[in-house]
Order: C-alpha cells, then structure tokens, then sequence
C-alpha cells in the first residue's frame, strides 16, 4: 500500500451512502477527503485546493457530469491521478473503458471502475495510481 498520509483527495458522488462509505475508507488509509455531492461543490474544491487523487462519479446532476469534472482536474493538473466510478455499466450495459487512444483522448480519467464496486477494487488502482517509481 502507498503511503498516502497528508495526501487530499476529492471524492464526488451524488449518493450520500456512496459518499459516506467513501469517506470512511479513504479516512481509514490516511487521506483528508473532500466529498461533494455535486459538480457546483466539486468546482469550488478544486478553485481553492490542490488534491492528489480524486474518485468522480459519471453521472451527477448532469447525465455525463463526471466526464466534464474530470477534464476540469485534468486541465487544473494534469498529474492528478483520477478515477471515473459509474454504474452506467450496470444500468444500462454502456461501458466505457481506456482501452484505446481514441478513449483515452476524451475521457480525462487515469482508471474507470464500475458500481456496485467493493472498497479492495479502489485501493488496487490508489496503489497503482499513486506508486512512486523506486529509485535505482
């Protein structure tokens, strides 16, 4: 596991429950969270803080919101590793992916999980996300 200890991250979900659990696990690994419940929220985080991390649900109070939230970290800084969550999957058999370069071009997100989504999934991608490359 990464050492994350005074590292920010941005969580954005527009369902309290999600958010909440969120919260609790990103606390338990050391992180200082920031939770938003919608993209207003989120933009006023991101105009004030820097974050080493954020989690961005697809859908907020716009259908395809995260997809905008996510190239506005992106264009802020670039090196912010961000992670899309959506059920969109689920609900509607729709899935994205980074598989390509054409993806990759337009969704400004460094990993795209899919909900339901346990705790564990996160982490490996927080881990992979947030390596520090060793020095040689």
């Amino acid at each position: 596991m990464s050492e994350v200890s005074n590292k920010n991250v941005l969580l954005v979900d527009d369902d309290p429950d999600f958010l909440f659990q969120m919260r609790k696990q990103f606390e338990a690994l050391g992180f200082t969270v920031f939770a938003a419940e919608n993209e207003k929220q989120a933009e006023q985080f991101l105009a004030r803080q820097s974050f080493d991390l954020a989690v961005v649900d697809l859908m907020l109070e716009d259908h395809d919101g995260g997809f905008t939230l996510c190239y506005h970290i992106k264009k802020k800084n670039a090196n912010v590793p961000v992670i899309l969550v959506s059920s969109v999957t689920h609900d509607t058999g729709k899935q994205f992916d980074l598989s390509s370069e054409a993806q990759r071009s337009w969704i400004k997100a460094d990993a795209i999980l899919s909900k339901p989504l346990r705790f564990e999934q996160i982490q490996r991608e927080i881990d992979r996300l947030l390596a520090t490359p060793s020095a040689e």
